[in-house]
């Protein structure tokens, strides 16, 4: 049997994992002495609330080499195959950890990708494994398709703010207050490399809204897969940003909220896409 292993920044909702029978490696995230597991021990709006009123800055904290440990062993103790799509080595040690767990235990048919993305970008490759396995492919093909597909799958998202960039050293505080003054929106992705990246600034709302079309027409979505908008909290200026794509003929598949993973940075009010272009 080939089995998906994802972790919980891929942001897949809790009854889905079960219905695709996926295996989940949790990242937990601390929040002043008390630590969650986004989607489990409290909702995404719940997350958010909390973000907002608190004083500590959110920390993730990336799983033990057992969380892997007892997986691979089991897929071992069965003689299955393990396709694991991980969070980006850019921006946590999960990979990192699920290596030395592979190492730990000493068994050829486990398959570590680094996704060089996070949230539903995982979601995108974990489901087209899903497919690739109902088609009969060996777990080596599926992991060499993934490969290719990677560079392919993109996230491109409006920031309502900046305050949490600030408040997590990606920027100065000084700058992050600055930018919202005078009502800055940047657009930011995540680089082929899997570190988050910033397209540009725009002035506004409606023009971050043309911005990230204008960026998601030049790379050409593929219509062979879902397109997915996605929000952090309050829903609205994602809705706007749907009737804006509607109007362009662009079908959305669903509406997506983020985790806390990259919502952690981003704060409330944040929008996007996610697609896979027709070309790297």
């Amino acid at each position: 049997m080939i089995r998906i292993l994802v972790d919980s920044s891929s942001d897949y909702p809790v009854e889905e994992i079960r219905q695709k029978q996926l295996d989940l490696v949790p990242i937990s995230i601390t929040i002043g002495e008390k630590s969650y597991v986004d989607g489990y021990d409290m909702g995404r709006d719940e997350f958010y609330e909390i973000l907002q009123r608190s004083d500590d800055f959110p920390k993730t904290s990336q799983p033990s080499p057992q969380a892997f440990l007892d997986i691979f062993e089991d897929v071992r103790s069965k003689g299955d195959d393990l396709i694991c799509i991980i969070l980006s080595s850019e921006l946590s040690g999960t990979y990192q950890t699920a290596v030395l767990a592979k190492s730990m235990v000493d068994y050829d048919r486990i398959y570590l990708i680094d996704s060089r993305s996070a949230t539903y970008t995982i979601k995108v490759m974990a489901d087209y494994a899903l497919k690739l396995r109902e088609e009969g492919l060996s777990a080596e093909e599926i992991v060499r398709r993934i490969e290719c597909l990677k560079p392919r799958v993109k996230v491109l998202a409006a920031l309502d703010t900046l305050e949490f960039l600030g408040r997590g050293g990606r920027i100065s505080k000084a700058a992050a207050a600055i930018g919202d003054l005078a009502n800055i929106k940047p657009i930011i992705t995540v680089t082929v490399e899997g570190a988050i990246g910033i397209l540009g600034k725009c002035l506004g709302k409606n023009k971050a809204i043309l911005s990230i079309i204008r960026h998601m027409q030049e790379l050409k979505a593929d219509p062979l897969f879902p397109i997915y908008t996605i929000f952090s909290y309050g829903a609205e200026n994602c809705i706007a940003f749907e009737e804006k794509l509607h109007r362009e003929g662009i079908q959305i598949a669903d509406r997506l909220q983020i985790g806390s993973t990259i919502g952690t940075h981003i704060g409330p009010g944040a929008f996007g896409i996610i697609f896979v272009s027709g070309t790297e």
